[in-house]
């Protein structure tokens, strides 16, 4: 404890700091110099504390690999199932699209749907301007297959990528609404 601290201390226990009622010793005198005399021990206690020198742990590289988690198949197309089955190729089709160009357009996603091996034919698409020529919020686009409807919709109005299996509409069609032609 510090020489000024320790004069402190001392006024306080003969009662001559802080103390408006003289010399008298009172016990709230006491406790003060109890709380002050108990938190310079510690204060001076924790200065002389050594620091934690206990060496910390460091990642080491090592020449042999460590085992690996043998990573999932990639999908494949499985023109034999249905759409539920083929929904992951459909996806990993798409998602190439949209990786490939983050403005990707209808076309673009046909193109390689039709190139993966799905039937063109089988294919619909929405258009990618609006009636007033300003760019669609999102483009959908679907496969028949095997009596249901692959669909996809891509573009900033839907957060990005999302596919669904549903059912075929009474129309024999997937996507309500006029669709535009696929003739390229």
């Amino acid at each position: 404890m510090s020489r000024r601290a320790e004069q402190w201390v001392a006024q306080i226990e003969d009662g001559t700091r802080g103390n408006r009622e003289g010399r008298s010793g009172s016990a709230r005198t006491r406790a003060m110099a109890t709380v002050v005399v108990a938190a310079a021990l510690t204060i001076g206690l924790a200065a002389c504390t050594p620091p934690d020198t206990t060496p910390s742990p460091t990642e080491t590289q090592t020449d042999s690999a460590a085992p690996s988690e043998t990573p999932a198949p990639q999908p494949v197309f499985l023109p034999d199932l249905g759409a539920t089955e083929n929904l992951p190729f459909f996806d990993l089709v798409n998602n190439g699209v949209v990786a490939a160009d983050a403005n990707a357009k209808g076309p673009a996603f046909i193109d390689a749907l039709a190139a993966a091996g799905f039937t063109k034919a089988d294919m619909e698409v929405t258009f990618d301007t609006t009636s007033v020529n300003l760019d669609a919020d999102s483009v959908q686009f679907a496969v028949r297959f095997k009596g249901e409807c692959l669909v996809g919709q891509y573009g900033p109005a839907s957060g990005g990528y999302h596919s669904m299996v549903a059912h075929m509409l009474a129309t024999n069609t997937c996507l309500v609404g006029q669709t535009r032609q696929i003739d390229w």
